[in-house]
């Protein structure tokens, strides 16, 4: 309800957060109102991953890009998040075998 009375408007994007536990409205959204959709991954999303990944109960770089990964599945055109740049390393040397 909300998103449609943005769009009415004027919205030229709608923003979902926080993307995780909200990957169904994500996905909602960009089928029934076909705006962009930016994703925010909030602070409490990268303090959960982080916290995980320094007690050992996950591999840092692979929950990383899954996190992102199902974002961008679930339909957003735009993710924020305090990833950006990690993720950008991990994406320059998979595609280029470097790292910026």
């Amino acid at each position: 309800r909300e998103v449609g009375l943005d769009v009415d408007e004027g919205a030229d994007i709608v923003i979902v957060k926080p993307a995780l536990p909200y990957l169904d409205v994500v996905a909602r959204v960009k089928q029934e109102f076909g705006v962009p959709v930016a994703a925010y991954s909030v602070s409490g999303e990268y303090a959960m991953l982080k916290a995980a990944a320094r007690l050992g109960w996950l591999d840092e770089e692979r929950a990383m890009m899954e996190a992102l990964t199902s974002i961008r599945r679930a339909g957003a055109d735009l993710v924020i998040t305090y990833l950006a740049r990690e993720a950008a390393r991990v994406l320059e040397r998979q595609r280029f075998g470097t790292s910026l």
